[in-house]
């Protein structure tokens, strides 16, 4: 019993001792181990380094080695430079030297022909004084003479050749023209008879006059005062005729007429309310007619007034051709002459179009109807190209543009084709001959023409007999008599010209 406690004793004794050695031991065999991984960590980071130094000098040794190569290498390029520079050098010396002998030659050839030339100049004179003395002129005499004998013969040359020039350019643009005429005709097809508007009315019976007389007179009134119209009731049987210059009024009369003879009820109130419907069908009927014409020429954004006017036209006819007919034949042909010759075809269009429009109200405006339908032109298209056309397609303005040409061109073409107006060749020839003899009955007078399908008639004075104020009194004076003599739509320009010239003989 008492050696366990003694054991026990000594073990609890004992065992701090023997802990604390064992930990001593530990603690010296992980110092160990730490200082052999130190020792192993440092003989492999200097055996690195050698390593790396030793791959640092074989570097430099590389880099040194190709840096000596390629200095060597440069200065053997420079070396060659150098070489190549100085052989240059010892070439330019050379030109140098042989431009230099070449100038010393070319100055001593200079100088043997600055002699030649003293030589020359001197026999030079020596002749010229000869050649003047024999024939009697001096240096600048002559040359005068010889420009003016080679003036003359140039300018003779030339006037040859733009003579030959000018036949030759008239002759092509005549073929040329002919060709562009004659496709355009062949291209348009309308038709030959025309139309004419209706200005008498035919009644069931003659018992209908007396009707719309009314009692004393007051439907007759009525009806005239409503329209505007000449209602003309005579004894041709059973036939009303309706006169007045206005054909919209006309065609208003003759639509209310119709009405009020098949409805039979005729009164003044009646024939107001008759009238007023009949205004509102032609009124339709215009505005309708014109945006048809604008439709078929391909004629777009017309201004409605224009659009209207064109409408009149319906109504309207010169010579028995329709004027809204006689102008989309003009459109049409315009528009083809223009692209044959490669202007704007719907420019040519458009004037051609409007080209008769002052002929809806010249029965109202004074003034030829080219000029009127150009300032309705100008006034609400803005167009000074399409305005100017109109103007000039008759004559009475100055024909400049190109558009006009064409446009009186196919005003022409449409007027002159065959079946397009029922004035005959006699009528015709009848008017023209009325109009000269006309002008020709004034004392003084030498010559006189009507020319522009009688709308113009150009007199030639007697200048020894009738002086420049005369002449202005001459042309009112013939201008009165055409008035009171003869009957013709629009209006006539009487010109009176006195020419002075004086005739002389070389003998």
């Amino acid at each position: 019993m008492d050696y366990i406690y003694i054991v026990l004793g000594l073990a609890l004794v004992l065992g701090p001792l023997v802990g604390y050695y064992a930990r001593q031991i530990v603690a010296n065999q992980q110092i160990l181990g730490t200082r052999k991984e130190a020792k192993r960590l440092l003989d492999e980071a200097t055996r690195r380094h050698r390593e790396l130094l030793l791959e640092a000098k074989e570097e430099a040794r590389r880099v040194r080695s190709a840096a000596d190569a390629d200095n060597k290498e440069r200065r053997h390029q420079l070396q060659q430079a150098e070489k190549r520079l100085s052989q240059r050098e010892e070439t330019v010396e050379r030109k140098l030297e042989s431009a230099e002998r070449r100038g010393q030659a070319l100055d001593g050839k200079e100088r043997e022909v600055e002699g030649h030339k003293a030589e020359l100049q001197d026999i030079k004179d020596r002749q010229l004084a000869q050649l003047e003395l024999l024939s009697g002129m001096s240096k600048d005499e002559a040359r005068d003479s010889l420009l003016q004998s080679l003036k003359g013969e140039v300018e003779r040359e030339a006037s040859r050749q733009v003579r030959i020039w000018e036949a030759k350019i008239n002759d092509e643009a005549e073929e040329r023209a002919q060709r562009i005429l004659a496709s355009a005709i062949q291209r348009c097809t309308t038709d030959v008879v025309s139309e004419t508007t209706v200005s008498a009315i035919s009644l069931p019976s003659d018992e209908m006059k007396g009707r719309l007389i009314g009692r004393e007179g007051r439907n007759i009134r009525a009806l005239e005062q409503a329209t505007g119209v000449d209602l003309i009731i005579d004894d041709t049987p059973e036939t009303v005729t309706i006169s007045s210059f206005d054909p919209v009024r006309r065609e208003v009369a003759r639509v209310a007429l119709s009405k009020l003879i098949l409805d039979g009820r005729i009164h003044p109130a009646r024939i107001e309310e008759v009238v007023g419907k009949a205004n509102a069908e032609v009124g339709a009927l215009i505005r309708s007619e014109g945006e048809r014409a604008a439709h078929e020429a391909g004629v777009v954004g017309l201004h409605p007034e224009l659009v209207k006017l064109l409408g009149q036209l319906k109504f309207r006819t010169s010579y028995g051709q329709n004027v809204l007919l006689h102008s989309l034949e003009v459109s049409y042909l315009a528009g083809m002459l223009a692209e044959e010759i490669g202007m704007d075809g719907g420019a040519a269009k458009k004037a051609g179009l409007l080209h008769d429009i002052g002929k809806a109200v010249d029965y109202e405006v004074e003034g030829p109807h080219a000029m009127i339908g150009a300032k309705l032109v100008k006034q609400w298209d803005k167009s000074n190209e399409i305005a100017e056309a109109v103007a000039e397609h008759h004559g009475e303005a100055s024909t400049t543009s190109v558009m006009g040409f064409i446009v009186a061109a196919a005003d022409a073409i449409s007027g002159s084709r065959i079946g397009a107006r029922r004035e005959s060749l006699q009528q015709y020839l009848k008017r023209i001959a009325e109009l000269e003899d006309i002008a020709s009955s004034f004392p003084g007078i030498e010559k006189a023409f009507a020319i522009q399908a009688g709308r113009e008639v150009r007199v030639l004075v007697k200048p020894d007999e009738v002086d420049d104020l005369t002449t202005v009194r001459l042309a009112r004076d013939i201008s009165k008599k055409i008035e009171e003599t003869l009957t013709y739509p629009g209006q006539i320009r009487v010109m009176v010209a006195r020419q002075t010239s004086a005739v002389d003989y070389a003998k």
